[in-house]
């Protein structure tokens, strides 16, 4: 069964699911929910002509399963992506409101 989630962690995890270096296992790190949760969750937020889309282009992809990519890789993100610890999503950036 699917966790409630915010709308932000909905938006992250929709986000990892659609980045190519990105695996399931990330996510489930980060929000503990497994790789049939995230489709279930990604059914129920996106259009379904969008869901069919990323379906059809992360189904048997090796970079969004851990045990499949090569052995080089072992990290989760990116280098250039900001910091993201356990269940915590990165800094948003500070709205500065200016008054005249």
């Amino acid at each position: 069964m699917i966790k409630e989630f915010t709308e932000r962690e909905i938006d992250r995890i929709i986000e990892m699911a659609w980045e190519d270096r990105t695996p399931f296992e990330a996510i489930h790190f980060q929000f503990g929910i497994d790789e049939n949760d995230v489709i279930k969750l990604m059914r129920k937020h996106m259009k379904a002509s969008s869901f069919k889309m990323w379906r059809k282009r992360v189904q048997g992809r090796s970079a969004k399963h851990q045990k499949l990519r090569l052995d080089d890789v072992s990290r989760f993100k990116s280098s250039r992506q900001k910091h993201i610890t356990h269940n915590k999503i990165s800094k948003s950036k500070k709205i500065i409101h200016k008054y005249h």
